[in-house]
């Protein structure tokens, strides 16, 4: 969303601050609930055959709806911009229903509390701090990109035990500093579209599914590092 271009002049703001934060969380929560519900449903039903049946196709789609709204939020209704953000997040959650099979109850739920630890402790200091994370930007997107390209050399090839725990840190570590920088950027984009209520609404779906992608990629490596952790023991 492209934010620095925008001109929103000197326009009185229609929501405040807080109304505006209030908003972003509570649609990257209620997407949360979706995904998280949704991979237990298919995890436990008939679904699960669907998924396998169709995995490079719910990928594939998943993609293409993080892109359209990336994209074009702007151009978009709030109801648009709406369901393309709870439809990611269902079919999100059907790609995830396989970490509802491969690790147990227990170790879901300890890395969902870690990741709430993680997710908050860096939220809140991106909220906070005086120092602008804006250079952040190009470093984090550079790690972004290694980090995929070491995931595709990991699935050619294959982790050892230690290569796998150090490249889980690596991740985990990059997508808490994305949290950080990405809760800063909501205050930024708060500036520019409080003054126009719909557009602020649409920054606001934006922004929850950025964070949604912050503490979905934490929680998978924080699956993943309990998983390794078990194994080895």
């Amino acid at each position: 969303m492209d934010y620095n271009n925008y001109d929103r002049g000197y326009a009185e703001p229609s929501m405040n601050a807080s109304d505006y934060m209030t908003r972003t969380y509570r649609w990257m929560a209620s997407g949360l609930l979706i995904t998280f519900a949704m991979a237990y449903i298919t995890a436990t039903t008939p679904l699960i055959y669907l998924v396998d049946s169709l995995y490079l196709v719910l990928t594939i789609a998943e993609l293409a709806l993080v892109f359209v709204l990336s994209s074009r939020v702007q151009n978009m209704s709030v109801d648009a911009a709406r369901a393309t953000f709870f439809g990611y997040a269902l079919l999100n959650g059907m790609v995830l229903s396989y970490y509802f099979i491969a690790f147990s109850v227990g170790t879901l739920v300890m890395a969902f509390l870690a990741t709430a630890v993680y997710f908050g402790l860096m939220a809140v200091y991106g909220t906070t701090t005086h120092k602008d994370l804006t250079g952040w930007g190009p470093r984090l997107m550079m790690g972004l990109v290694a980090l995929i390209v070491t995931s595709l050399i990991g699935m050619l090839f294959g982790f050892g035990f230690g290569s796998s725990v150090l490249y889980c840190g690596i991740g985990l570590v990059l997508f808490m500093l994305l949290t950080a920088y990405d809760t800063q950027k909501l205050q930024q984009m708060y500036a520019y579209y409080a003054g126009d209520p719909e557009l602020a609404e649409k920054a606001s779906i934006y922004g929850a599914l950025t964070l949604y992608l912050d503490f979905i990629n934490i929680f998978l490596y924080v699956v993943r590092l309990l998983g390794n952790n078990r194994r080895r023991n």
